[in-house]
């Protein structure tokens, strides 16, 4: 498994693009995403879990039911939710993009990102479609910045690894910033792999990834309506298709693994307003189950979030969080520890608190990444989750967001 350059253009056959066509006033950022395969491609997706769910997750949803998909095109600067209109702007998207590259508009994969609740014009995406497809190339990072909103940062990863003697590769991109806590998938994440896996295989592996992965991330607890990973795999690589489980399999999920936690990590730290990416480890759970639920509560405290904000070592907040979290624990057996690039330092022992040097708490918590590690001491099960701090810029973004 080696890390390589290219994201989403990495994998053999496909090709992308971005452009600002006008859905978003500021005329420097890109609003429009392209991402294509020279040939149909195995395709397989997870969706947000709100009941209040964006068109073009209606749409793509029935257009990827054969299991194939071959396009993908994504506008930010409206989410194209809640609108009366709403599915026909996504029918029409795909529309456009089966006329402009000459394939079926029900091998498109459609999806927005923005405001909720307003209109969407059709009539930029339209005007732009040619200049879009003109766009089209090793451009993983156009594309990667027409689907950001309030990101700050281009999210993209690519790996290569080796199926039956074959090289193959997979990359992806990724948009997400604020209104994250999902439970299937998180914001938009676009990966696609020129491994030859079926269909069926594929779903497998994305819907079990995205438990240990997607699902564990949190910003600020709100779960968004047009949540979506998507997965295309066209097979150019030349290897044999994989359609059960097996070492090949196993392989094509470790390399999956590779980019969605590249990729949650990076959501998280770009969370809106954020100065810190937080991980939380929990360890020595009697089931995943409870490990998960504790991780996940203290990635989504506020008070929590807000001391790591401040680099104030407030374990209670994280012993907090860990008992309304609902999880099977002996609060008894629990030790907590933060850790950084600047050392590690144990606050909390026994579910009780020990001498610790509040100077070298603070030079831990000052830095950009910290980890909580939780020992429960009770099992053998484990799991990881992340998030970000909580600051003033996080209302300030969002107190004005829409206006």
């Amino acid at each position: 498994m080696e890390i390589i350059k290219g994201g989403i253009c990495a994998a053999t056959g496909f090709t992308a693009g971005g452009i600002h066509c006008g859905i978003r006033k500021n005329k420097t950022k890109k609003d429009l995403a392209l991402i294509f395969s020279e040939k149909k491609a195995a395709a397989a997706a997870v969706y947000t879990t709100n009941l209040v769910k964006g068109a073009p997750l209606v749409v793509t949803k029935n257009h990827i039911a054969d299991g194939f998909a071959q396009a993908v095109i994504c506008n930010s600067g409206n989410a194209n939710t809640c609108n009366a209109n709403g599915i026909e702007i996504a029918e029409g998207m795909s529309k456009l993009v089966a006329e402009a590259m000459n394939i079926s508009e029900n091998d498109v994969v459609v999806a927005s990102t923005g405001v909720i609740g307003q209109p969407l014009d059709i009539t930029p995406i339209k005007n732009g479609m040619e200049a879009l497809k003109a766009s089209l190339g090793n451009n993983s990072e156009d594309a990667a910045e027409g689907i950001m909103t309030t990101d700050t940062v281009l999210k993209e990863i690519a790996v290569s690894f080796t199926v039956g003697g074959k090289e193959c590769k997979i990359g992806g991109i990724a948009k997400g910033s604020g209104m994250i806590h999902p439970n299937m998938a998180t914001m938009l994440v676009f990966i696609t792999t020129d491994c030859a896996i079926s269909p069926e295989m594929l779903q497998k592996a994305l819907s079990s990834d995205i438990k240990n992965t997607f699902n564990m991330v949190s910003v600020d607890g709100d779960t968004s309506t047009n949540d979506m990973v998507t997965v295309l795999a066209n097979g150019m690589a030349g290897n044999e298709e994989i359609t059960s489980d097996g070492e090949a399999f196993d392989t094509f999920m470790k390399a999956l693994n590779t980019i969605t936690v590249h990729l949650c990590r990076m959501i998280a730290g770009d969370g809106e307003g954020a100065t810190k990416l937080l991980e939380c480890q929990v360890n020595g759970a009697k089931t995943e189950d409870i490990a998960k639920a504790v991780a996940k509560s203290v990635i989504c405290s506020s008070l929590t979030k807000a001391a790591m904000f401040g680099a104030d070592a407030n374990w209670g907040r994280v012993l907090c969080a860990i008992g309304y979290s609902g999880a099977d624990v002996d609060v008894t057996k629990i030790d907590v520890s933060f850790i950084s690039d600047k050392g590690e330092i144990l606050v909390c022992k026994d579910g009780a608190g020990v001498d610790f040097s509040e100077e070298k708490a603070k030079e831990i918590l000052l830095e950009k990444e910290i980890t909580t590690k939780i020992e429960l001491n009770d099992g053998e099960a484990k799991a990881t989750a992340w998030g970000c701090d909580l600051t003033y810029e996080y209302v300030k973004i969002n107190g004005d967001y829409r206006t």
